[in-house]
């Protein structure tokens, strides 16, 4: 949920929550004070009544009116205190039953005690407090309405400039040129998150030019001198003076400079892909990639006297040549390097999956460290960086590289 929804739902529902309260409040107060008067109306009429009584020596005539009833009974018993109350009379004309308020109590006369009843109608109140629960209600509406507009429309507008900001970090490339354009808005803290996330691109985008920039001189660098080593190995290994000692020395020698030249590839080949400086991707049929990298491997099986099952389906997908070739590279590289002599191979591609099997160590491999840099089994002599050249291609297109050990056999699986 985004900031502004989040925002506009907790505005709505807290202000709906506390009109809702405070009609609930309003109502029954109002209801109260409309009571009061209607209890002082009634006390006047007691009071009328007293009067009447004590200047004529009479009651007054009982009335029975649609708006007002009076009626007057001798109690026999103990007087009856004066009270207030709710009461439902039926209207003489209309023959309708009406809400109305009411007071009872003791009139002395002659000494004799009188119970009167005096009831009035509230239907005049009820009018009065329809009247105010509907205007209250069309307050109530007419504010949602006014909230969710401002909340809608104008909130939205005051919170442009955070996601021009985002959309700027979103498309925050740390190899573009391109400068980051500020945002101009009145609000101070958006300015300030507009001012630091420029000086954030800015030292960003500069450190990895910096370490761009050294990653390739020191390659170079490394690359010049190796050369030279390599080159001046070819030529004293094809010296016919040299004995066995000599030439095995060499040859370790040669062995030696020829692995940290590609362990010099190798790495500047992870940050290239780690920074997205490859070639363009592009849509491929990647059944002709593993065919044809079979069939280049065909004298490393017979080498090793090692037997390939294929299962390839047509598949087509979209990555660059370039990566795919060091891709399956790694991956046949490594079910031949690591097999026993005289195993198996499993090739398997359809449209959701390749998988890689072979036999190999009896044990299963650690699947949580074996795709990390420099990782690798004793007796191997390569880099230990082939499976995590392929771990970084499968993120770089958002493919799942896994590991699984089913019967004696170690699988590589690469989920589309």
């Amino acid at each position: 949920m985004k900031l502004a929804a989040r925002y506009n739902r907790v505005t709505i529902v807290v202000t709906l929550s506390v009109l809702i309260i405070g009609a609930i409040v309003y109502f029954f107060a109002i209801n109260r004070i409309a009571s009061a008067l209607l209890d002082d109306h009634l006390s006047e009429e007691v009071a009328e009544v007293t009067e009447y009584v004590h200047l004529h020596s009479q009651f007054p005539t009982p009335t029975d009116m649609d708006d007002d009833r009076t009626s007057f009974e001798r109690l026999k018993g103990k007087p009856i205190p004066t009270r207030f109350f709710d009461t439902v009379y039926v209207a003489p004309k209309l023959k309708t039953e009406h809400e109305g308020r009411g007071v009872e109590g003791t009139l002395t006369f002659n000494g004799s005690h009188y119970r009167f009843v005096i009831i009035i109608s509230k239907e005049s109140t009820q009018s009065l407090l329809q009247t105010i629960a509907t205007i209250t209600i069309v307050l109530m509406l007419g504010l949602f309405i006014v909230l969710f507009i401002v909340n809608r429309y104008l909130l939205s507008d005051l919170w442009r400039p955070f996601y021009v900001v985002l959309d700027h970090l979103k498309a925050f490339n740390v190899s573009d040129q391109n400068t980051f354009t500020p945002v101009k808005s009145k609000v101070d803290e958006f300015n300030e998150l507009d001012k630091a996330v420029e000086l954030m691109t800015k030292r960003v985008s500069g450190e990895y030019h910096n370490l761009k920039l050294f990653t390739e001189n020191a390659s170079h660098e490394m690359l010049t001198p190796l050369s030279v080593i390599t080159s001046k190995l070819d030529t004293l290994i094809q010296d016919e003076r040299l004995v066995s000692e000599q030439y095995e020395q060499i040859q370790d020698i040669y062995s030696a400079a020829n692995k940290l030249s590609r362990l010099n590839e190798t790495l500047l080949l992870l940050v290239k892909i780690e920074n997205d400086l490859v070639p363009e991707a592009e849509l491929v049929n990647f059944n002709y990639f593993v065919n044809e990298k079979y069939r280049q491997f065909q004298d490393m099986f017979s080498e090793r006297e090692l037997t390939a099952d294929t299962e390839i389906s047509n598949k087509q997908l979209k990555a660059s040549t370039y990566l795919l070739d060091i891709l399956l590279n790694n991956l046949y590289s490594n079910a031949i390097r690591h097999n026993i002599k005289g195993g198996h191979i499993q090739i398997k591609l359809n449209k959701d999956e390749l998988v890689f099997c072979n036999t190999g160590a009896a044990n299963p491999l650690n699947g949580d460290a074996i795709f990390n840099r420099f990782e690798k089994s004793k007796n191997s002599d390569g880099t230990g960086l082939g499976l995590t050249l392929v771990k970084n291609i499968c993120n770089l297109y958002g493919w799942r590289l896994s590991y699984e050990f089913n019967n004696g056999l170690h699988c590589f699986i690469i989920s589309f």
